[in-house]
């Protein structure tokens, strides 16, 4: 008989959980046929579908996030893939994030799942008169019409990591055979993907319980699962990108064949931001908002009442490997700050006014982590401020215990401080968990703030919305003044944003998606030099840390060329 292998999750069902191991490998002697009769093992399946979300705080290499790949941050390794980024020497057969099988790979177990749940045999509950196995057969119905409808989000998400990755992509929703032609095979519009994925959205949410606590359908360790507000929370995103200006002006595609493969038919754009604007107001008005609480505990669980969505992993300390100051025992620096991020985080005057920093002006120049956004030291390790166990003080000074010219110490004067556990002793091998945060509210608030701002400025909804960002717990920024004009408030929502979600793989699309690659992408990427004075002051000085380049092509990624070279009905993106 044929062996078959197929992965399964052994967690509780739909659960991230941290005290259990992700996947194995489960070998069978049983057929296709037998698994797709089994409500175990087809509930094990789409098991497998959630596990193919990945991990953003291991994403390229096991080590580089994707904020290395933009102004937020430096990788310090230089032989770390998403180098490639930042000296422009990717192409498509040289992709640091080449996904684009790994998302067809998860599609197809969409496709092959949804065939799969109509083949289930449920007679031994349902020819068995008893009420207790009527009650199962009544449960086991419930959660596989579940099932399919989780599924169908799943395929949507990853159709739109695709999409927002390459513009239109083939879509493709039938459980077809590794065997079949896909010669022929050709990209759908950029407009037919994003109509796709917001009618899956439509689907999921108008059949999915609210959340992880609401009936119906809930079993134990319920966490982790699609409900209704992950599927409104995508409908979201998807629709603020539909209306920002990378889908809506192909000028930068120099005269590209195939305009409705990157870029929308021409319309009206004000009903598109406002399409935006309620796609995330839906979110808001479909549950009672959240109290904003810890900023940086967030990061650390999956059972926190501002995450929507989230991916989290098995305990570990890779990240803290990777990630603590080189002074540290085993730390390796990874995903350094840059400056420019640093600078972008404001400086409190008053409980009711915040200006930009300016290293022009001297008391801030000779004090430069003094009265910022309390968001800066959550996300950010600064010279003399306590870090790690055992505790001490990080000397990123030149000469320093965590600086130049130690090999491999941050090359711009910062040190991650997001994510990390920093109780854990890594010589001792201890472990925690991380959560990769897929969707949170403050996401959705500034969405609506975003797309209000666009075609409603001055509408009140939208300083209410970034004042709730901006006032969380342990935060208390000054609200946003009141006499903003619309282009100031523009760059006020694009800054909260930066602050808020660095390191959560944001900063890389936004600046794509709002066509300003160049202005950040492409310039000089900043750090600090750091002088320790014979009476123990710092001296800071701005320094540039490497050149970055930026090009209009890389907008979009290229579609692989091995993917090219066997289907010969897809067409390469502009100016690749």
């Amino acid at each position: 008989m044929k062996k078959y292998i197929y992965v399964l999750i052994v967690f509780a069902l739909g659960t991230f959980s941290a005290c259990q191991k992700l996947d194995r490998e489960f070998v069978t002697t049983i057929g296709r046929k037998e698994i797709e009769q089994s409500f175990g093992n087809v509930q094990s399946l789409l098991n497998a579908i959630y596990s193919d979300i990945p991990d953003g705080t291991l994403y390229i290499g096991g080590a580089a996030m994707m904020a290395s790949a933009t102004d937020e941050a430096e990788f310090t390794s230089e032989t770390n893939a998403v180098q490639s980024f930042n000296s422009g020497s990717w192409n498509a057969i040289n992709n640091p994030d080449l996904v684009w099988g790994n998302y067809y790979r998860g599609i197809r177990k969409v496709n092959q799942f949804l065939v799969s749940t109509g083949k289930i045999n449920l007679d031994p509950w349902k020819l068995d008169p008893s009420p207790s196995a009527q009650s199962v057969y009544t449960t086991n119905l419930a959660s596989i019409k579940r099932w399919t409808y989780e599924a169908r989000f799943l395929r949507a998400y990853f159709y739109f990591e695709l999409v927002k990755r390459y513009g239109g992509v083939p879509i493709i929703n039938d459980a077809l055979s590794v065997d079949d032609d896909f010669s022929n095979i050709q990209r759908s519009s950029l407009n037919e993907c994003l109509q796709f994925i917001t009618a899956e959205c439509d689907s999921a949410a108008a059949k999915l319980p609210l959340n992880a606590s609401t009936p119906p359908y809930v079993v134990a360790n319920d966490l982790g699962r699609v409900t209704k507000l992950t599927a409104l929370a995508l409908k979201s995103r998807v629709l603020l990108y539909a209306a920002s200006e990378l889908f809506n002006n192909p000028t930068w595609a120099g005269g590209y064949a195939n305009p409705a493969l990157i870029s929308l038919p021409a319309g009206d754009r004000a009903a598109r931001w406002k399409a935006a604007s309620d796609a995330a107001k839906a979110v808001i008005d479909a549950s009672a908002i959240p109290t904003l609480g810890a900023y940086k505990s967030l990061f650390n669980t999956f059972n926190n009442a501002e995450i929507i969505f989230t991916r989290s992993t098995a305990a570990g300390n890779q990240f803290e490997k990777n990630n603590s100051p080189i002074g540290f025992n085993l730390g390796q620096s990874g995903n350094t700050p840059s400056q420019d991020l640093v600078d972008a985080y404001e400086v409190k005057v008053s409980a009711t006014s915040a200006v930009k920093f300016n290293w022009n002006d001297p008391e801030m120049a000779a004090n430069p982590y003094a009265n910022r956004d309390p968001r800066l030291a959550l996300t950010i390790a600064t010279n003399n401020t306590s870090f790690g166990t055992p505790a001490r003080n990080l000397q990123i000074f030149t000469g320093g215990l965590d600086a130049k010219p130690i090999i491999n110490a941050t090359k711009t004067g910062y040190y991650l401080r997001k994510y990390q556990i920093e109780s854990l002793n890594l010589l001792n091998g201890n472990t925690g968990v991380h959560s990769w945060i897929v969707f949170r509210y403050p996401e959705i608030y500034l969405n609506f703030a975003e797309a209000l701002n666009e075609w409603s400025p001055g509408n009140a909804d939208i300083k209410k919305y970034i004042d709730i960002v901006r006032t969380r717990t342990g935060i208390a920024m000054p609200l946003l003044p009141a006499d903003l004009s619309q282009a100031e408030t523009r760059e006020r929502i694009r800054n909260e944003k930066r602050i808020e979600f660095a390191f959560e793989d944001h900063r890389f699309w936004d600046v794509r998606r709002w066509m300003q690659g160049p202005n950040y992408l492409g310039k000089p990427l900043m750090g600090v030099e750091i002088i320790r004075n014979s009476d123990n002051t710092f001296k800071y000085t701005p320094i540039k840390v490497e050149d970055r380049t930026f090009s209009p092509k890389m907008y979009l990624y290229p579609i692989p060329q091995s993917e090219l070279n066997i289907a010969k009905g897809l067409v390469q993106n502009p100016l690749w």
